[in-house]
């Protein structure tokens, strides 16, 4: 079995590159879009503002959470979303300061 050697890279350098892959794929854009211009905990409505099945939506929802970008809370039978912001701000800084400056040829 093959293992990915992120023990061997900074652990900033870990958590900024699983962010980027829960960003890399535009439906979970929308979803973040979503939960930041409604500001409010959202359960199903989410499957409702997109053109996907509910389990697809549920599979982007879960990928948001594992990167920290997200946060779900158990309401009755649903699971209500909303942005970590104290993750949102840091992932912000730290992509801020990846660019920070441009050293090129």
């Amino acid at each position: 079995m093959v293992q990915a050697k992120t023990d061997i890279f900074e652990q900033e350098d870990v958590f900024l590159a699983n962010l980027a892959k829960a960003l890399s794929h535009p439906v979970r854009i929308k979803i973040l879009k979503i939960l930041n211009d409604k500001n409010v905990c959202m359960c199903g409505e989410i499957v409702e503002l997109l053109p996907l099945a509910q389990s697809t939506v549920s599979q982007h929802l879960k990928e948001l959470k594992k990167a920290g970008l997200i946060k779900g809370e158990i309401s009755g039978p649903k699971i209500c979303y909303c942005l970590d912001e104290n993750i949102i701000v840091k992932a912000r800084e730290m992509f801020s300061t990846l660019f920070k400056s441009i050293n090129c040829c």
